[in-house]
Formats: structure tokens, C-alpha cells, sequence
């Protein structure tokens, strides 16, 4: 088992605080793996193996029909003493009013618990009503270039190759894993992508028309890292000769959201300083989304760049928007408590230097901007614009 030290230290940073932990991302993201980590890392600190409750709650393991009720009879038989007890229960989503179990078990003390999930229900209603100011929110993403290196240490590999690698086939940890060859890295994203949709979305909202809704899928693919609106997809599915509304657009895209399949990213008007409601964009999960969807194509990986900046910051804790100043964009606004930083991501920096520099000067204050690319010959600094290869942005602590 090869640690994430990323999220071993957040778990031990919320280690016996009295708030519920839900690790939450799309499926095969490294969840459950994390549970064992933390499992293991508790034995290591000196916590009895009968005090750590593991429990998976995967539809090949639940017990059918299980309630709320049954899953905290079924826990609180397990609890034998007054001692603290380590609750590590995955998939919990499986279990309909989980939130009323959890809670009741975070009510009565003595326990410390952790969930994952794979599904945004994690964040519904429910949890509000129950759970209200008492869980912490800790997403799970696909591996980060950091964790592949990790992952590929006894690869021989230089970093460069590693990197293009890491652009062509994503970060679930099961490829990772692997030596695969594109083909089947791509068949296994894709088998990780049609369960998230069969068991996350058209099954649990009744889909009728999959034909339709894979179009939709396919059109926010194509248009990853590009602004688009509900109304522009029912025009291009009419062109097509289909018809849908504008509000089943909009509820595909929550549901795609809620599977962690895509990540809305909001626009920020720098001059307002407000997140505007208009214009966002969208980005996959991980990019071997897209190739594994609609075939690898190098002229792709120019646009899923800022996706894999995008998570990038996601994962160092950054509120990230889209910025708007006035009538030029920034591709990133990334804001963090009181420190904010702006980034621009262009594969070749030659071809696009005076357009990415300017849209960063414009930009009147001190805050650090940064220009990042996949261009090895161009490095420094104008004009207070830091020039960083994509490699060195992944890798370095300083933002």
C-alpha cells in the first residue's frame, strides 16, 4: 500500500475532535484506500485493533435491506467498553438515513468517525438537519503529480516522461498502479466511468433516456475548460435534431456534479469583487475522463492543462474562480483566506506570451501571477510574472 501523506495528515489533524470526517470524491478515487491508511496509522499510534471498527458499505457487502437503525444496532454491538472507539465506515451512502446513525453515535461520545462516500447525497439536506456544524468536509481527488511520482518510484522513468504519462492517463491510483498501456489504462477509466453514471446517476435518478443524457455527458466533455450554458447545449442537441429542456440540462449537470464527475468553476469579477452567476466552466474529475470517452488526441492536452492546474490548487485548499477584469479574463483566481494568487496556463508560452503576461499585468495590485507551461525553454520572471513549467508548479511548495 503506497500512503498519501496529503490526506494522512488532514486525518490526523482532525484526529478526536468531535466532528464527523466525510471524505468525499468520485469512485475509485483512493477512498478506501485512505481508510486503511488511517486504520494502520491509528495501530501505529498505539490504538487496539478491536477499538478501530471498519465497515464497508458497498452494495456487494451491505446486508440487504438495512436501515439506519440496523447500521447503529449492528456498530454498538461491536463497542464492548468505555474506551474511545475508532468508527471507519465507507460507501455510507448505501445505507438510506446513514446521517441518523452517525449522528446518534457522535451524540452518545466515546467514538471518533470517519466516512467516505461517492456521492454528493453526502451533502444533502439530511446532513444539515442532523449533522449541523458537527462534520468537516475533506474532498477526495484523483492522484496528484506529486502522488504519481510517489506511486512510480521503482519507475525508472525521468520526470519529464513521467509527466507526459501523467497527462495521458490521468490519476486514478488503480492505473497508477499499473504498467498499462493506453488502451487499457483507458478501459479501466472507462469502466470507473460507467459506474459512477449507472449507479450514481441514471439508476439513482431514473434516467429514461440514456441515449440523451450520453450526449449531454459528451457535449460538457467536449467543452471542458470552456464556458457554456444550458440554453447553448438545448440548441445544439436541436440542431441535432433532439429535444430537451433547460431544466433537465440543469439537472444533469447537478447530478454530474453530485457524482464529482465535474466541478463547476465560477466566475470572479475582479473589479466587484463578486462571484458571478454567468459564464462558468466545468472540468472533469481527472482528464483520462475525456480520452477514455472520446479517444486521446495530443491537440487535447493544450485544453485539459488547466484542469490539471485547476485541481492543483483544489487539492492546497484555494477557492478557485475564473477571473474576470473588466473586458480580458485570467484563468485563475485562486483565494485562500486572506493570500490570493492569479495563473495563466498556455502550453506553448511563445505563441501566447504577450496576450497571458498582459491579462496579468493589467491586474493592479501585489498579489504573485504566474504564467505556467509546458514550454522548457521559457523560465523567469517579467514584470513581476512568474514564467513556471507545469512541472515545477506541481511540485514546488512556494504558493
Amino acid at each position: 500500500m503506497i500512503i498519501r501523506p496529503y490526506y494522512v495528515n488532514i486525518l490526523r489533524k482532525y484526529r478526536d475532535i468531535p466532528l464527523v470526517k466525510l471524505l468525499a470524491g468520485i469512485r475509485r478515487c483512493g477512498k478506501s484506500t485512505i481508510m486503511e491508511m488511517l486504520a494502520e496509522d491509528l495501530r501505529q499510534c498505539g490504538i487496539a485493533s478491536d477499538h478501530i471498527i471498519t465497515i464497508r458499505y458497498t452494495s456487494e457487502e451491505l446486508e440487504e435491506n438495512m436501515t439506519a437503525r440496523d447500521m447503529y444496532e449492528n456498530i454498538r454491538n461491536r463497542i464492548r467498553d468505555n474506551a474511545r472507539y475508532y468508527l471507519l465506515l465507507d460507501e455510507v451512502q448505501e445505507v438510506p438515513g446513514w446521517e441518523k446513525a452517525v449522528n446518534s453515535l457522535l451524540e452518545n461520545g466515546g467514538t471518533d468517525i470517519y466516512v467516505t462516500g461517492s456521492n454528493a447525497k453526502l451533502m444533502s439536506g439530511e446532513i444539515s438537519t442532523y449533522l449541523t456544524g458537527r462534520y468537516v468536509s475533506i474532498p477526495v481527488f484523483p492522484l496528484s503529480f506529486a502522488e504519481y511520482l510517489d506511486f512510480k518510484k521503482a519507475d525508472h522513468r525521468s520526470e519529464k516522461e513521467l509527466l507526459t504519462e501523467y497527462l495521458r492517463l490521468g490519476g486514478f491510483p488503480v492505473v497508477a498502479l499499473g504498467n498499462f498501456d493506453e488502451r487499457t489504462a483507458y478501459q479501466i477509466v472507462e469502466g470507473i466511468y460507467h459506474s459512477v453514471i449507472t449507479n450514481d446517476i441514471t439508476r439513482r435518478h431514473n434516467i429514461k433516456n440514456y441515449e440523451l443524457f450520453d450526449r449531454v455527458v459528451r457535449y460538457i466533455v467536449e467543452n471542458v475548460g470552456k464556458t457554456f450554458s444550458a440554453n447553448a447545449i438545448v440548441k445544439f442537441l436541436k440542431n441535432e435534431g433532439r429535444s430537451l429542456s433547460v431544466e433537465s440540462v440543469y439537472n444533469y449537470l447537478e447530478w454530474l456534479e453530485k457524482a464529482f464527475v465535474i466541478y463547476r468553476c465560477q466566475r470572479y469579477d475582479l473589479q466587484g469583487k463578486a462571484v458571478l452567476k454567468t459564464q462558468e466552466k466545468f472540468y472533469l474529475a481527472d482528464a483520462s475522463l475525456k480520452y477514455c470517452i472520446m479517444g486521446f488526441n495530443p491537440k487535447s492536452v493544450a485544453a485539459m492543462l488547466e484542469n490539471v492546474v485547476y485541481f492543483e490548487l483544489l487539492r492546497r485548499g484555494y477557492k478557485v474562480y475564473i477571473g474576470k477584469n473588466e473586458t480580458k479574463e485570467v484563468d485563475f483566481v485562486a483565494l485562500r483566506q486572506d493570500e490570493r494568487i492569479y495563473v495563466q496556463v498556455c502550453r506553448n508560452l511563445p505563441e501566447n506570451s504577450e496576450r497571458e503576461i498582459a491579462n496579468l499585468l493589467a491586474i493592479r495590485d501585489h498579489y504573485p501571477k504566474y504564467v505556467v507551461t509546458l514550454d522548457e525553454m521559457a523560465s523567469g520572471n517579467i514584470d513581476g510574472v512568474k514564467i513556471v513549467h507545469l512541472a515545477d508548479f506541481l511540485l514546488s511548495p512556494f504558493y
